[in-house]
């Protein structure tokens, strides 16, 4: 079976997130949007987890059911803070248990090293070294993945906090760690270049359970039954893992080194030139992921290992409708009411941004040919991008390269889309 999953999520009481989400309305939305397998987000808060508990049925797989049946599976986030190296470390890491008990159990855990009522995100102070080895002292089942692996500031290879590789990081517990999640400023293809022991997952970090946010990155299984163990073993092995759905790497708020105050941004190749200094106001440039990914890189841009599994670049449904319209907000009455349209009539966001016929989707938009021709670019891979930087979202600047052949990412992979969802 084929499932699109968005494990990584949360709950209303992590920092930032709408005081809209409950179990009801990620379901809802991840049900429109095509995903088929959810995270719980925040297990460990005290008042999530009631609700979770309350709400949801758990089977004998380890799998979670509402009571309309959509799965979930145990999820949390967790921040490390700690020194290592001589320098200070910050690095998010998802945690996932394989049933109730052992989701207690790394409750009773995280309670003893500090407090987990105040975010739905709680930080430590432990080294992910000594996070690994506890946690898979309490059940090898236990998976662990590191978050957004790219950001500067929280990610395991970030520029600001982050390491130059596993090893460095993990030390004897580096075996314990199967995979890396590529968020939202990184791709499988810029990770492919480290030559690093992981396979590449894509999850969305919601805030907030809107198609915007939900489901705007995912992972594809592709395996015979869904429980826990088969999740698992496709993380670890690769074997069952189809593919992921990223948003582009340009889209994301650190790609490109700059500076918001000042508002400048440059690829990596300016940044040399400039010595790592913002020219308008002469401090260090915040470096992004494009040149940290060159850093790190032992193979050269392009580079695809035989264990390669494909992946898509998308923006999301609705910020393309908002684009069209000339809008920023992607919650207008008039986006929603496009959106619902040609979800309604084709099914899901995925089946209209993968699977709809160019034809079928001009039949439904006949007054919106511009639209069409931005959910086409966007499926080829060929929507131009401003990069974002420094906290910055990319944006859509199809003036900058309109009507070009050139993809702004190669895709890796976006060749097939048509029929991926296997309908």
């Amino acid at each position: 079976m084929r499932i699109i999953a968005d494990l990584q999520v949360h709950s209303r009481f992590a920092r930032a997130t709408s005081k809209d989400i409950s179990l009801e309305n990620l379901e809802k939305y991840a049900r429109i949007k095509g995903l088929g397998l959810l995270g719980t987000a925040d297990f460990q808060h005290p008042q999530w987890n009631k609700e979770l508990k309350k709400g949801l049925e758990e089977d004998d797989s380890g799998i979670l059911w509402s009571k309309t049946g959509f799965p979930f599976i145990w999820q949390t986030e967790i921040s490390l803070m700690f020194s290592q190296g001589g320098k200070s470390r910050a690095v998010h890491m998802l945690v996932y248990a394989p049933n109730t008990t052992v989701a207690d159990k790394i409750i009773s855990y995280l309670g003893s090293k500090g407090r987990l009522d105040y975010d739905g995100r709680p930080i430590f102070g432990m080294s992910v070294h000594d996070a690994v080895k506890d946690l898979k002292a309490i059940s090898e089942d236990i998976e662990l993945i590191f978050a957004h692996c790219m950001t500067p500031y929280f990610g395991i290879y970030g520029s600001k906090s982050g390491f130059d590789s596993l090893k460095e990081c993990l030390g004897d517990q580096a075996e314990k760690v199967y995979a890396v999640e590529s968020g939202m400023s990184a791709d499988p293809g810029m990770l492919w270049r480290f030559k690093e022991p992981f396979n590449v997952v894509s999850f969305s970090d919601a805030h907030s359970m809107w198609p915007w946010r939900i489901g705007r990155e995912a992972t594809i299984f592709e395996i015979p039954k869904l429980t826990y163990k088969n999740v698992v073993h496709a993380i670890r092995t690769g074997d069952g893992l189809a593919g992921t759905i990223e948003t582009p790497p340009e889209y994301g708020r650190y790609h490109w080194d700059g500076h918001k105050d000042c508002n400048f941004s440059c690829p990596p190749q300016e940044t040399k030139k400039l010595n790592g200094v913002c020219p308008r106001c002469g401090k260090k440039l915040i470096i992004g992921v494009d040149y940290r990914v060159e850093e790190l890189a032992k193979e050269p841009d392009g580079y695809r290992p035989q264990s390669a599994k494909p992946y898509y670049l998308l923006v999301p449904l609705h910020e393309l409708i908002a684009f069209h319209l000339g809008t920023t907000l992607l919650s207008s009455k008039k986006v929603w009411e496009i959106y619902n349209r040609i979800t309604d009539m084709f099914g899901t966001e995925f089946d209209v941004m993968l699977n709809a016929k160019e034809a079928d989707l001009n039949a439904a938009l006949p007054d919106d040919a511009t639209l069409v021709r931005l959910i086409m670019l966007n499926r080829d891979g060929k929507l131009p991008i401003q990069p974002g930087y420094d906290g910055v979202y990319g944006r859509i600047n199809l003036q900058e390269k309109a009507g070009s052949e050139e993809p702004i990412k190669s895709g890796q992979g976006q060749k097939g889309l048509i029929g991926f969802l296997g309908k």
